[in-house]
């Protein structure tokens, strides 16, 4: 992803200037209107952010994705966090991680780092090959969350595991022939959680260096859950059992 990035729609547009993101220019279609826009307006006379008015049908040309909404904003390439600093970062509490194991689609991947930031993890690690990367339509799905959550890309998600477990954090991966339902983990201190893809789950490799395997209880004929809903009970489990609820 050496090419300029662009962040597309309302909402993730303005998330971005809310965070402080580096943005070069943003480009809205002529006569968008409404409490968003003006919003995005204000921000970006006072970060001095150049704004540009262009028809649709150029809009439609520069957009990676359908749902621009009439608003581009045009940024550098995703910065990724080194997976070290991730491993190095003081939250003032135990470190959560998610690691996520060849997830295919930019929207499961944009939703599973959405639900992630908003249940308290402090870190994505996604692989840099045969992976879903942080594209528009990525970053559009994780609706703002991207600009927040730092996200390492690394080379092995297999080592990264061994480099979680010599940092003191136990793995849990997301399998559904675990042998503990996922409600029985003890997620309250130092934890790393693996997420696998959508058609094949866990790789082997990965699984081997998992501490613990746990699976989600299903009734019915469906063999598995999409990534990113499964993602979402496990986070929230995090969550719950950190909260005290």
């Amino acid at each position: 992803m050496d090419e300029k990035r662009t962040i597309e729609g309302r909402r993730p547009v303005l998330e971005a200037l809310q965070a402080g993101s580096q943005i070069t220019r943003i480009l809205l279609q002529k006569g968008s209107s409404g409490k968003p826009v003006t919003e995005i307006l204000e921000l970006a006379e006072r970060m001095a952010i150049p704004v540009e008015y262009r028809d649709k049908g150029v809009l439609e040309r520069l957009a990676a994705t359908r749902n621009h909404q009439g608003v581009l904003a045009e940024t550098p390439p995703f910065r990724y966090t080194p997976f070290e600093e991730l491993l190095a970062a003081q939250k003032g509490e135990p470190p959560f991680l998610v690691l996520l194991d060849h997830v295919q689609d930019p929207h499961n991947l944009g939703a599973l780092i959405r639900t992630a930031y908003a249940a308290g993890c402090h870190g994505v690690v996604i692989p840099e090959r045969r992976a879903a990367q942080m594209t528009p339509a990525a970053v559009r799905t994780a609706a703002g969350a991207a600009e927040y959550l730092p996200v390492a890309q690394v080379v092995n998600i297999a080592r990264c595991l061994e480099q979680c477990k010599e940092a003191g954090l136990w793995v849990y991966g997301a399998d559904m022939g675990g042998e503990t339902l996922y409600s029985g983990g003890d997620y309250k201190g130092a934890v790393a959680l693996v997420i696998g893809s959508e058609g094949e789950g866990l790789t082997r490799l990965v699984k081997e260096k998992c501490d613990y395997l746990v699976r989600l209880p299903m009734r019915g004929k469906v063999a598995s859950l999409n990534a990113s809903v499964a993602g979402a009970l496990l986070f929230y489990e995090v969550y719950r059992q950190r909260e005290g609820h």
